[in-house]
Order: structure tokens, then C-alpha cells, then sequence
């Protein structure tokens, strides 16, 4: 029996216009809401499959398609698709009864356009279920595991326990599974879905804390916006844990009304105490008198026009009766415009000290021993705009990873108003230079030889990690087999577009028969005394060929390379050589995309779908990233060997890659997490930039022997790490792990 396809006419209802034909696009929308009203679509009821392509000239598009079956467009009636570059995307819909009207959104911003597919194919009921069920143990956290027989019995299920139809309940599930990062409105439902702690759940929580830490406030004040100082200090009156103390030091303020409010508080509350400085001294001067008032264990930092949620102390507080030894805790935090309204979230990595180098992602809510910072000099002065960021750098180079805690939860409004850097760090451009000397300062007691600047966007900076006087001796393995339209422009411009000179590469020929691959590998490694052809005679084996080819290395340093990459900039090796040559780091990975310029990888972060998926896949090439890592060096638990630098002596110590197990897939996430288990971190760095062509060589696994290698590779992983995939510290536990692009879970 034939599909039942519907392919519907567009007509243009809202915001946009037709181009001319001359035009490389057909449509062009003229503001954030685009619409087209389907006709043509009378759409049989029951189960569909929406079918689309459109080629656009935006970082990012999604469509929407709104049912309309009586009673008027609604947000409940409609689906949502983010859109795959280059190809159809798909997705199940259930078409209702009744239906009078389809609109079709193609963009959500100012655009052009073109509509190359779009179809509705109808599905029979076990088809469409069978889809479901698939997508659901595949892609939704909360069915990972299960078979894909029991997810919709285990569905309905819970659907009854829910009293809801189970067939909403699932498409709620599933159109889980598409969300994407979109502040604003994604993050303001997922602030409805937070439970909200009842008074005995608070008081439970407080009775049992063992040890109950007096915690000091420290808030340097000057002029701030009246009502913002009070909702500041109102916010700390409101928290639910009451060992605290409210340190506020008035740097001289010219407004009085600002020193009759503070009177006010103190006759409040005895637990707050302020000390008026005679002479403005800028906020670290002010800071040190707020410090000076602090008679608590731990000091935490509050600018005079931000906010503390309620919770905010009580989880501090949680987290050091669970870590007794913490002397550093810092939490996620989101921006609070005028309004009051909440914004911008950022769901900060655990413990990440390239990342700090790279920018102040510790920032709010910031938690320290007040000990160990009088030890350190407190604030210092100098310092100002990035006076936090100094000190995270101070404090943790005095101590060990352990005694630094993330609490992933928001407990910090960071307030967004004209003029300050929560809306654009470019207007507090002291800032930028501040933390600048702030890592370089200690980059001068921990490696002298490095060299700090200014990175891509404000507030980030890049190391340039020194080199020996003699630079190590590097062994690039590259893998093939036939295929000389990919080897030969791999080969080739690593050879020409590679500016380190200390290098070797290992052709790992696996049995090639083309004349033509044979020719051009002998004729290179003749021509070029850098080049080494090894053989290989074994069925394919990623992980085996590459073991073999690490025994014939001659370098210091080991490169896993594919055969489909290519360089971008000729620092690449440099860079990366810079990085691995580092005590404390493992692998090294690289920033690679696409040939049509989007990200192929950005790093690997675990957990998602199942095992583990690359950071911001299909991103643009410019793109910022989430708080702009995809312009900084941070650390990750993984990183593909596809293009990926470990020292021999690191390779060896943890017995290379998993012959027996992984052959094909997951070998470099297992062989990273070896590594981090041996006590090394793993960095991504975006300043080696390669194409990689991903897996054109090898090819798909389109065949059942295929597919059960690879079900059996993600068995294995499970098994082996099964705890660390569902909790990466290099990751947030708020964010998804449906999708590559750092939306909220």
C-alpha cells in the first residue's frame, strides 16, 4: 500500500514577500513572525509525517506549523522543528479531527528563504508508534535504557497515573526531543517546572545540617538605584537559611538617600552591619572594608544592585556540610532586567581551570573561606572590574580540586541595566583589561613562560603556552584504505599548510588495492622525508591500527588523525603541540567543521544520546557558542580522534586504545576518560582549526552486521562508564542531553 502524501501550496499570509527569480532565494521575511497559510491540506486525521527543507540564510531556523481546528490559532495546538542544514527534516505529528486551517512559520527571525520540500505523509498507527517509541529510547533522557517495545506500555502507564491522555503525554515527550536554546522563552517554562520548596521541605532541610557555617555577606555600595539596593538587601533578608551576616561597606556614596536607607536595614536586623568609608575607593578598596566587618567562616559576594534567591545560602550551606574541606563553591546565576524579569541563565560547568583562564565563568554566586582570602590580601587593589576573577585565580591555585564545589542551581539575579556589564561587557572595557592582568599576574607564579591576551570577544583571553628550545618530535597516525580523492588532500596540506616543522606522518595503509592510492603513497613518501608508509593487513580496526601505528611512532607527542581532514590555519599543530606538551594535560583536541563551514566538533560531551555527542554540532563557523566557548580553550571529558594530540608516554601509560571492545566507535571517549582517570585533564582548544569530512571514508552503518557492532560498542560504554556519561562535569546537569547545542534539559 502506498503512502497517503499530501503536498500542499503556500501562500504568503504574514511578513513576507516574494524575490525575483534572479534572487538565490525565493522568499524573504520581514520581521520575527513569517507566516503561510497551507492550502491544499486537507489532511486526513491521525498520525503524519511532516516532511521539510529549507535553505536559508540564518545561523539557525526553525519552523512551526499551528493546527487550527475551530477555535483559533494556539500555542497548544502546534509543533515546532528545528531545521537541519542541507537536508529534509522530519517529524510525527497528530493531526485532530476537525481541522479548518494550517499556518506554516518558516523562520522566527528577518530572513531569506527558500521552501525546497515540504510534505505530509500519512502514517498507519504502528508505524507511527513504532517511530515514537524509537525516537523516545533514543533521544529522551527519561527513556534511555529502555527497549523500544516497553517505552509506549510504560508510557501509557504513567499517562494514567498523570490523568492525562497518554498520546499528549507522549508528544509533550517528543517534542522534547526537538527543543533547542532559545533565551527568553525556553528558559521562562523551564523556570515554571522547577519545584518550588514548601516550608517544611525548607525546614527539613535545615535541620539536617550537621554544621551550620556563619556565612557574611560582603556588598560594596555605591549609588546604586534606590529600589535596587533594597531589593538587593531585601533578598538577603528573605533567605531561608538566617546564619548569615550582612557586611556593607558605603564607598562614600554622593547620594544621601543611600546612607538613610542602610540606617534603616541596620535598625532592621542586628545581623547587618555597615561601615561608611570617609574617601570613594572603587569597589576593591570597599570590598576589603566590607571583608573587615566579616566575623563568618565564609564570605559570599553580592554587588549592591544584584539579587540572592531564596535558596541561595541554604544550598551553600548544604553543599559545605557535604564537602567539610570546600573553600571555594560558586553556583549557576541568570540577569535581572528592571523589570524583574529573569533571563540569560548560565549553567556553568563543575571545576574547569583552563576555562578560568579563559574567562571568569566562576563569577555569581561566589562562596570562600574568609581565612584562606585575609591569608591571600583579600581584594586587591589595582584589580577593579575583574576583582573577582582575581581572587577565583588566587584561591585556587592554593587549593586542590576537590575543596572547589559547584552548586548547579541558580542562585544569583545578576541585574541587567544600561550601562552595566551583564547586558554588554564591551561597555566596561576596564573590565577586560583588568582580567587580563589578572591571569597574567598568575600565569607569572605558575608558568612564567606563557603569554596572555585579549581573546576574540571581550572578557575572554587566550594563553599562548610555551615550548621547549627543542620542540618535541611529533608522529601525526593517519588511518586509510583506498580512496585517494580524500587521502591525497589530507596528506597534502598537512604537509603545506602546517607551520611546526617537528613532525613525522605514519600512513596506516589497511589492506588499500587502488593503483592509484598505492602510487600516490609511495610516490609521497619518497618525495617527502617527513612521510612513512606503514602496512596493515587486518580486517578494519580503528583502535588496533592505530595501537600499530603507535609502536612505530617516533615522537614524543602522538597525533590521531583522519584521513578526511584538512588544516585551516597553519598554527594548528603549534597550537595543539603547545597544549599536550603541558604536565597536566592529556588530550588535546581541535575545533573542526564541516565543508559547508558548520561545526563538526567543539568538543565531546557525555551523556547525550546515550554516550556521548560533539558540542554545538552545526553551529555556524562564527558562531559565539554557549558563553562564548567556541572561542576558548576550556577543558572537556573528551575529544575526538578524529584530530587529537597526547604525549606517547600518556598514550602507553593508559595501553592506547581498546582493541577488543571498540573497534570502530566511542574508542576516543574511552580512551579520554582512561586518561582523565589517570589524573589528567583534556583541553579543547578552537585555535587549531581543521575540515573534516566525517566519516566519508568509512562509510555508514547501513547493514545488520554493522549495527550490531555498533550496539555492541554502546553496550560496552554503558557498562564501562555508565555513571560518568550521565553526570559530565565539563557539562551542566540543567542542560540537555537530548541535543548537541546546550539547551535546557
Amino acid at each position: 500500500m502506498k503512502p497517503f502524501v499530501t503536498t500542499p501550496c503556500y501562500t504568503p499570509a504574514h511578513q513576507l514577500t516574494a524575490l525575483p527569480k534572479d534572487e538565490e532565494f525565493a522568499w524573504c521575511s520581514l520581521g520575527d513572525d513569517p507566516q503561510f497559510t497551507l492550502k491544499k491540506a486537507a489532511l486526513l486525521p491521525g498520525w503524519q509525517m511532516l516532511e521539510i527543507e529549507i535553505a536559508h540564510d540564518q545561523p539557525s531556523a526553525a519552523v512551526k506549523l499551528y493546527m487550527d481546528t475551530g477555535e483559533g490559532i494556539s500555542e497548544e495546538q502546534s509543533v515546532y522543528l528545528p531545521l537541519k542544514d542541507g537536508r529534509i527534516t522530519k517529524r510525527l505529528l497528530y493531526v485532530p479531527r476537525g481541522l479548518k486551517k494550517i499556518r506554516l512559520d518558516p523562520l522566527e527571525s528577518e530572513g531569506r528563504f527558500t521552501v525546497r520540500h515540504l510534505r505530509f505523509v500519512w502514517l498507519t498507527p504502528w508505524f507511527a508508534h513504532d517511530r515514537l517509541s524509537q525516537r523516545l529510547a533514543n533521544m529522551h533522557f527519561q527513556w534511555r535504557g529502555f527497549q523500544k517495545a516497553k517505552v509506549l506500555p510504560e508510557l501509557k502507564k504513567l499517562a494514567a497515573q498523570q490523568n492525562v491522555d497518554w498520546r499528549e503525554l507522549a508528544m509533550q515527550h517528543y517534542e522534547a526531543t526537538f527543543e533547542r536554546f532559545t533565551t527568553g522563552r525556553n528558559y521562562q517554562a523551564w523556570l515554571t517546572s522547577q519545584p518550588v520548596l514548601t516550608s517544611e521541605e525548607i525546614k527539613g532541610s535545615i535541620q539536617r545540617l550537621r554544621y551550620t557555617p556563619l556565612i557574611s555577606v560582603l556588598v560594596p555600595v555605591y549609588n546604586p538605584p534606590i529600589e535596587f539596593l533594597k531589593e538587593c538587601l531585601d533578598s538577603v533578608l528573605a533567605q531561608h537559611y538566617s546564619h548569615w551576616q550582612l557586611c556593607i561597606a558605603d564607598d562614600a556614596s554622593t547620594d544621601p538617600a543611600i546612607s538613610e536607607l542602610l540606617a534603616d536595614y541596620v535598625e532592621q536586623d542586628r545581623r547587618i552591619h555597615v561601615v561608611t568609608r570617609k574617601t570613594n575607593g572603587h569597589i576593591c578598596a570597599a570590598s576589603n572594608s566590607a571583608l573587615a566587618l566579616a566575623t563568618g567562616e565564609f564570605i559570599a559576594l553580592l554587588d549592591h544592585d544584584d539579587c540572592l534567591a531564596p535558596e541561595a545560602l541554604l544550598e551553600m550551606a548544604t553543599a559545605i556540610n557535604h564537602q567539610p574541606d570546600a573553600c571555594l563553591l560558586y553556583s549557576d546565576e541568570d540577569k535581572l532586567d528592571d523589570r524583574g524579569y529573569r533571563y540569560d541563565p548560565h549553567f556553568k560547568p563543575d571545576w574547569n581551570p583552563d576555562l578560568l583562564l579563559a574567562q571568569n565563568y566562576i563569577s555569581h554566586l561566589g562562596v570562600y573561606n574568609t581565612k584562606l582570602v585575609r591569608a591571600l590580601g583579600g581584594f586587591r587593589e589595582g584589580f577593579e572590574g575583574s576583582q573577582d576573577h582575581d581572587l577565583a585565580l588566587r584561591v585556587s591555585a592554593h587549593i586542590t580540586s576537590q575543596q572547589i564545589v559547584h552548586v548547579p542551581k541558580v542562585l544569583y539575579h545578576w541585574r541587567a541595566v544600561e550601562g552595566s556589564t551583564a547586558i554588554n561587557s564591551e561597555q566596561k572595557g576596564y573590565t577586560s583589561n583588568a582580567g587580563l592582568k589578572a591571569v597574567a599576574d598568575h600565569l607569572s607564579s605558575h608558568c612564567a613562560e606563557a603569554v596572555v591576551e585579549h581573546g576574540t570577544f571581550p572578557n575572554t583571553y587566550r594563553v599562548h603556552w610555551p615550548l621547549p628550545d627543542k620542540v618535541p618530535f611529533v608522529s601525526l597516525l593517519i588511518p586509510t584504505r583506498d580512496r585517494i580523492e580524500i587521502l591525497k588532500p589530507c596528506v597534502d596540506a598537512i604537509l603545506a599548510r602546517t607551520d611546526y616543522q617537528n613532525f613525522e606522518v605514519l600512513i596506516l595503509d589497511n589492506g588499500s588495492t587502488c593503483l592509484d592510492t598505492l602510487s600516490y603513497m609511495d610516490a609521497i613518501a619518497s618525495k617527502d622525508a617527513r612521510v612513512r608508509v606503514l602496512r596493515w593487513e587486518y580486517p578494519f580496526n580503528y583502535s588496533a591500527i592505530n595501537n600499530f601505528g603507535a609502536q612505530h611512532a617516533n615522537g614524543e607527542i602522538i597525533g590521531l588523525i583522519n584521513n578526511d581532514i584538512e588544516p585551516i590555519n597553519a598554527q594548528w599543530l603549534t597550537e595543539m603541540v603547545r597544549q599536550a606538551n603541558r604536565p597536566e594535560i592529556g588530550c588535546v583536541g581541535a575545533k573542526l567543521y564541516y565543508p559547508n563551514d558548520t561545526i563538526q566538533h567543539a568538543g565531546v560531551i557525555l551523556g547525550i544520546g546515550g554516550v556521548a555527542g560533539h558540542a554545538h554540532k552545526y553551529f555556524t563557523r562564527h558562531a559565539i557558542g554557549y558563553f562564548t566557548r567556541l572561542h576558548v580553550a576550556h577543558n572537556l571529558s573528551a575529544v575526538t580522534a578524529a584530530c587529537l594530540l597526547v604525549r606517547k608516554q600518556v598514550f602507553e601509560a593508559v595501553g592506547g586504545l581498546n582493541e577488543e571492545y571498540l573497534s570502530v566507535a566511542f574508542n576516543d571517549v574511552d580512551f579520554c576518560l582512561k586518561i582523565r582517570e589517570a589524573g589528567y585533564r583534556n583541553v579543547w582548544t578552537p585555535y587549531a582549526e581543521l575540515y573534516h569530512h566525517e566519516s566519508i571514508s568509512r562509510g555508514a552503518d547501513d547493514n545488520a552486521k554493522k549495527r550490531m557492532r555498533a550496539a555492541g560498542e554502546v553496550a560496552y560504554m554503558r557498562k564501562t562508564w555508565a555513571e560518568q556519561l550521565d553526570n559530565d562535569p565539563a557539562y551542566n546537569p540543567n542542560l540537555t542531553l537530548v541535543h548537541e547545542d546546550f539547551s535546557l534539559r
